[in-house]
């Protein structure tokens, strides 16, 4: 497979928004497959081990103490661990991904120490270049407890800071199959970009709905109409994988799980150069 170099501009020309039709260079920083590996490898056995692991990776990412924050969430003795990275407007994109697993059922690594661990990355990748948009990476809390953590950032949320996102990206369960994203309630509009970043990197990826088998991070900003989707890897085929003893790191397979991390880094890249401005009050 074709090694990229550590930091590789890709230029983007794709009809991006549909009927628009235009060119746009999109830039981020693209971390090592190896390094991307051994922050996956980087397991810890329980929920408060996994939140201060993932604290050393925000910095080793290049975050400094005062971006990286824990926020108590009511109803949970673990806070959410919050990274801000400012860009030159208040315009916000949230990148989630849910820290804790059910220990009681295998290491829950798909589920979803696979999408935790990749947050620092995805901080790195969008933090080498210039961006418009404030990006927040929310480590949650509580998401085996019917969303927890993110519910209870969401309902804390002052108006104006609600009303400044301008799209959520989840991810969960990621790397056993290539790319999947559930679009739930508010995420078709934000699939087109999506869409298009995949055919111009030629990356595979397509919409599979898991709303009937189960819920995510997502769900709780659709439940705020922010625009928000989930990135994946569920089929029918591996479902039986989440929430039991097969859940292991033999199961996430490393060229999905890397083609699946430059996908999004560029993907938040173009969101943040090309989501239109909004109308704020």
């Amino acid at each position: 497979m074709m090694r990229f170099p550590t930091v590789l501009p890709w230029l983007v020309l794709v009809q991006c928004f549909a009927g628009s039709g235009f060119a746009q260079k999109i830039e981020a920083k693209v971390v090592d497959r190896e390094v991307i590996q051994q922050r996956l490898a980087q397991i810890s056995g329980k929920n408060p081990e996994r939140k201060a692991r993932l604290q050393q990776l925000f910095a080793e990412a290049g975050a400094a103490d005062a971006q990286i924050a824990e926020e108590e969430v009511a109803g949970s003795r673990l806070p959410n661990l919050v990274c801000t990275l400012p860009g030159s407007t208040d315009a916000t994109i949230i990148v989630g991904a849910h820290y804790d697993a059910n220990f009681d059922y295998g290491q829950g690594i798909v589920d979803n120490w696979s999408g935790a661990s990749l947050l620092p990355s995805l901080f790195e990748s969008v933090k080498a270049y210039p961006r418009r948009h404030t990006f927040i990476f929310v480590e949650f809390v509580g998401e085996e407890q019917g969303l927890v953590g993110s519910r209870y950032y969401v309902r804390k949320l002052p108006r104006e800071r609600k009303d400044a996102i301008d799209a959520m990206v989840n991810l969960d369960c990621l790397g056993m199959t290539t790319t999947k994203v559930d679009l739930g309630k508010t995420g078709q509009q934000m699939f087109g970009l999506l869409n298009s970043v995949a055919n111009t990197m030629k990356l595979p990826v397509s919409v599979v709905d898991v709303s009937r088998v189960g819920i995510s991070d997502a769900n709780a900003f659709a439940e705020a109409k922010i625009p928000s989707l989930t990135v994946h890897s569920v089929t029918q085929d591996n479902l039986s994988i989440l929430h039991g003893l097969k859940d292991r790191l033999k199961l996430v397979r490393a060229d999905d799980y890397y083609d699946t991390y430059r996908l999004v880094a560029f993907y938040l890249a173009a969101l943040d150069s090309l989501l239109p401005e909004k109308a704020r009050p």
